[in-house]
């Protein structure tokens, strides 16, 4: 096993660790450990709400969620010669939920999907399903089941939500001046355009004084993906994956969390995975100069893991860029599409005996996939969604008798 250089006591919030995490991104957050290229280490990860969601029949605990502790971020590690403009290899060895007993945080032999609510976080259906769900899934080696959505089991794509480097000051203060630009065009939209910087419940890792306010003050959420890798959630990041990361700050500072057990291509229910806490192995290394030798001006590149699910049949939904609620077409866009995709994909399932809250929980966290599959045939682009018929113990494909609608029981709701 390798050394771990980022240890986690999972009966312990992340703010009262030996060393804490942090969970906001800035170039001034310390480092609390130094590696070499060519060094494999493990860094133990807090689940990324801070283990706020409990293992219960209620969805109280999603819709109370408070977003401004998100996420915790296991690091910064810095990786010794690193400079801006090199690319940091970090490749993904191994990972997976906690190692130890049963506990009561995620990760601890179980794991959650939620919905959050619309004035709360929102989602990708949030304007169908605005309130909180959730449905709890118990862990058996590679394979998931949940309580809340019987007769479905699958094999999970363990993978990190997010790892990044850190940002320079430049780019940081471009983040913040240009999400500030996109929220006051509709300042009171729910949910919001964007998170703004936020000092409540702000982690500055090992900072103290004046540095840790200013990083509180200044430091970027890590909810969405940014030019530096950070939360972009994609579930193909697995066991054997090579990372490609762009280097903005002397030793690049790379951070991760977000752990998830399994997840459907987007991510659909905002907390569509099933989040858990655990560990993650990687090795580094680095190219000398190379964002300008790959023209890597922003954003990671990186080659997929060997180790995933094989699921051979699917059944797949289509969408294209019309808002069929309003009759309203839309030019090209595949946002538009794919949430067609996903609603058509609901409306099926909810004639097989699911809720529809159970069949968005399903597409958030079963191993679907989601494609682009026509972007230039104007004006409809075209996106459609994969899932995999042996994720459930009963035949979903069409037939001339119609479907058998059975009881599927219901997933955790709110009081």
């Amino acid at each position: 096993m390798p050394d771990v250089i980022f240890s986690v006591d999972q009966s312990k919030s992340m703010r009262d660790q030996d060393v804490p995490g942090h969970n906001r991104w800035h170039p001034d957050v310390p480092t609390v450990a130094t590696v070499r290229p060519g060094d494999e280490f493990r860094l133990e990860c807090r689940e990324w709400t801070d283990a706020q969601i409990g293992n219960n029949d209620s969805a109280n605990d999603v819709r109370d969620i408070d977003l401004s502790r998100c996420h915790m971020l296991s690091g910064p590690i810095s990786i010794e010669g690193a400079e801006p403009g090199d690319l940091l290899i970090v490749d993904i060895l191994d990972l997976g939920p906690v190692p130890q007993q049963r506990g009561d945080a995620p990760g601890q032999g179980w794991g959650y999907t939620g919905v959050f609510a619309k004035n709360n976080g929102g989602g990708f259906l949030t304007d169908y399903y605005p309130d909180s769900v959730k449905a709890i899934w118990d862990f058996h080696g590679q394979m998931a089941t949940s309580r809340h959505l019987p007769g479905v089991r699958f094999t999970g794509i363990t993978h990190p939500g997010l790892f990044g480097t850190a940002p320079s000051a430049d780019l940081l203060q471009r983040w913040n001046r240009r999400e500030q630009a996109l929220i006051d065009t509709d300042p009171d939209r729910v949910p919001p355009l964007g998170l703004p910087p936020l000092a409540d419940n702000a982690l500055a890792g090992t900072a103290t004084g004046d540095a840790a306010d200013r990083i509180m003050r200044e430091g970027a959420r890590t909810v969405p993906g940014r030019e530096n890798g950070g939360n972009q959630d994609i579930k193909n990041f697995t066991r054997g994956s090579r990372v490609f990361c762009p280097v903005f700050v002397p030793g690049a500072k790379l951070s991760a969390g977000d752990l998830h057990f399994s997840q459907g291509d987007g991510e659909i229910t905002f907390c569509g995975a099933i989040e858990m806490g655990g560990f993650i192995d990687f090795h580094v290394d680095l190219i000398k100069g190379g964002m300008e030798k790959y023209g890597v001006t922003t954003n990671p590149i990186f080659m997929p893991g060997n180790v995933e699910p094989r699921y051979s049949e699917f059944l797949s939904f289509v969408g294209v860029s019309v808002d069929h609620d309003t009759d309203t077409n839309y030019y090209m866009d595949a946002t538009v599409a794919y949430r067609r995709a996903c609603l058509n994909a609901v409306e099926y399932l909810k004639k097989l005996g699911y809720s529809g809250e159970q069949a968005y929980l399903i597409l958030g966290s079963a191993p679907v996939e989601g494609r682009i599959s026509g972007i230039v045939d104007i004006p409809n682009s075209c996106c459609s969604l994969y899932l995999p018929t042996a994720i459930f113990d009963f035949d979903i494909r069409p037939t001339q008798e119609g479907p058998t609608a059975e009881e599927r029981g219901r997933c955790a709701v709110t009081s």
